[in-house]
């Protein structure tokens, strides 16, 4: 009780001299759109196929549109916690924590102890869910307990409160990405320009490798590709904004957002050309037979071309790493509420060798499920340089009602195995998107589709 007595009486004085003081994420999103769109804002070539600039001067059609992405917190099971035993003379630690970092999680104490790092004992334990939340290089929470415990002389166990866990997240980056596609005389796509503004992960993840790469960071940037599509001019450009605002890899990476943008993208671009999207996809995607193959695979399970009464569907594709993921996404619309509700969600999986298929399955189950989350409620803003969100009354996450029913088909193949980690994660997103278009006649291009922006999109 002695320390706990001189803590209390302790006053703490709060300096305000970090980048993300008076920090605001909605100011911050029309800043970040601003660049994205003004093409004479310096960007870096992130990747680059043929001749974009000089072919999409030339096109005889183009079609533009902006997206844009929340901040978006783990929401694992579990709040951070460790148990830490330092030795009465100072000289080892003995730690029990869950994380996604045991390297980072014994080299950090063993520089807070002046140690060598061997003299680290690290029981990595279950962690309630990690999805990127456990993996930050600075593992604050296991500092903390070994602080506490060097300071008492005790082991101490520290678990940080679930508003502990929300206010000092490693959020996924704010985005913006303003996109053009150009058509040549036939009507063929002949041209794809991507340019992204984001916050950075890799500096907080890995300072090292972001300086080895010079600048890019592939955490962030990842998906942005149109990798199985035959386009033939394409360029993704990067734009990176500091904001101070921590962040860190939640599940699908950059993925998750990033094709977001361009799976909606590819159906506006569809529907300017006037064909159907599941047509136009497979006619982009003639020569990657695998890709193909799901896609057109996906269309049978979900009946496509059936009509629904007062439901929409919505098609998405991705190459996730070598594996080929399609995802169609039945949903319905309440008008008067802005409450989107997605009844039903196909998606067939080309992961080459399906090793262990029921956990690729389940895997793809709670997948969607976290994909569901970030395309319809969950979102993070930050006012004034501190985070409004505290606990899951005003983080909201699906409930078991809103969860649709999943249908999941592995495509048995004998190719090389390609991972089968959160693939369908970054399809949910766009296949809701394009289903609420399919129904209403209306895009929603800011994730996540909450009730009022719905409501806004209808009126």
């Amino acid at each position: 009780m002695l320390f706990r007595s001189q803590a209390l009486d302790n006053a703490v004085t709060w300096t305000r001299t970090g980048t993300a003081w008076g920090f605001d994420s909605e100011k911050a999103h029309d800043a970040f759109a601003a660049s994205a769109k003004n093409l004479n804002t310096a960007a870096r070539d992130w990747s680059a196929q043929g001749n974009l600039r000089g072919e999409i001067q030339k096109a005889a059609t183009t079609v533009e549109a902006e997206y844009r992405c929340d901040y978006a917190y783990h929401a694992q099971m579990e709040p951070l916690n460790a148990v830490a035993s330092v030795s009465p003379s100072g000289d080892a630690v003995e730690i029990w924590a869950g994380t996604q970092s045991q390297t980072t999680a014994t080299e950090a104490p063993a520089k807070l102890l002046g140690i060598p790092r061997d003299r680290v004992k690290l029981h990595d334990l279950l962690m309630g869910g990690g999805f990127g939340r456990r993996g930050n290089r600075d593992v604050d929470f296991i500092v903390d307990a070994v602080m506490l415990s060097k300071e008492v002389g005790k082991p101490v166990k520290a678990m940080w409160t679930r508003e502990d866990d929300v206010h000092n997240g490693r959020f996924r980056p704010l985005s913006a990405h303003y996109l053009r596609a150009g058509f040549d005389a036939n009507g063929k796509l002949t041209a794809w320009h991507h340019r992204l503004a984001a916050d950075r992960i890799t500096p907080f993840m890995d300072p090292v490798r972001f300086q080895a790469a010079g600048g890019r960071d592939g955490m962030v940037m990842a998906g942005t590709d149109v990798r199985g599509y035959d386009i033939p001019h394409q360029l993704v450009e990067q734009l990176y904004r500091d904001t101070g605002v921590r962040t860190n890899p939640l599940r699908g990476i950059g993925v998750t957002a990033n094709k977001f943008a361009t799976e909606t993208f590819m159906d506006e671009v569809a529907h300017k050309r006037g064909v159907d999207p599941l047509a136009f996809r497979l006619e982009l995607l003639k020569g990657t037979p695998r890709a193909y193959k799901a896609v057109e695979r996906v269309a049978q399970m979900a009946d496509w071309g059936k009509k629904r009464e007062g439901r929409g569907l919505g098609l998405a594709y991705i190459d996730y790493s070598g594996s080929q993921v399609a995802a169609i996404a039945e949903v319905s619309v309440n008008r008067s509420t802005g409450q989107i509700k997605v009844h039903n969600f196909w998606c067939t999986i080309d992961c080459g060798v399906a090793v262990q298929p029921d956990n690729i399955i389940a895997q793809t189950e709670g997948s969607t499920v976290y994909g569901l989350g970030m395309t319809l409620s969950e979102r993070i803003t930050i006012k004034n340089g501190a985070v409004e969100q505290s606990n899951f009354y005003d983080y909201a996450l699906p409930r078991m009602n809103e969860v649709p029913a999943m249908h999941v088909e592995l495509i048995q193949t004998d190719n090389h195995p390609t991972g089968a980690g959160q693939m369908s994660t970054p399809l949910v997103a766009p296949a809701v998107s394009n289903a609420v278009f399919a129904l209403t006649g209306v895009r929603l291009r800011h994730t996540p589709f909450t009730p009022d922006r719905v409501k806004k999109a209808l009126a």
